[in-house]
């Protein structure tokens, strides 16, 4: 059966970014877009980061310009926007699609896992992946990422 440590990305920097090198932590995956509402969301992405990185979670940011078209630039531009704009220095991937039948594997994946309610909807979705590489949590873009009801699950995961 496969897992998300199965997938691998090509980094904002065009290194790769393989999810095995995850293995044994949680994973915060959201996809991100530079011209969208929740946008704002970055800033607390990176508070995550900061405050349980230190512990083990590894946050990983996603663009992409599925919805609404609100990632337009380049991976240098968004790079240099989430730097200066929200300070972010959590593992960014390189532009993908994350629905459709040319989504990126890991976001077929995930809707294999957890059907088609799982699915993003929009941008700023988040998925909790566990050590063990199983999907765990899923929340729409509304939910702010330093919500209780994922901050508690990180805990547990970090705890347990």
């Amino acid at each position: 059966m496969a897992s998300a440590h199965d997938f691998t990305f090509s980094g904002i920097d065009n290194k790769p970014i393989d999810l095995k090198q995850y293995a044994g932590k949680p994973v915060l995956v959201v996809n991100v877009a530079s011209f969208c509402g929740f946008t704002p969301q970055y800033r607390e992405l990176q508070k995550l980061y900061e405050t349980y990185g230190p512990k083990g979670l590894v946050v990983l940011g996603v663009p992409s310009n599925d919805f609404g078209a609100q990632e337009p630039k380049t991976e240098p531009e968004i790079a240099k926007f989430c730097e200066t704009s929200y300070g972010v220095t959590f593992p960014m991937t390189a532009k993908q699609k994350v629905v459709g039948a040319d989504a990126h594997g890991l976001y077929q994946w995930i809707s294999g896992e957890g059907g088609e309610a799982v699915a993003p909807k929009w941008n700023f979705h988040k998925y909790l992946i566990d050590k063990t590489g199983k999907l765990s949590g899923s929340w729409p873009s509304k939910v702010s990422p330093t919500s209780p009801e994922i901050t508690g699950q990180i805990d547990m995961m970090l705890a347990g």
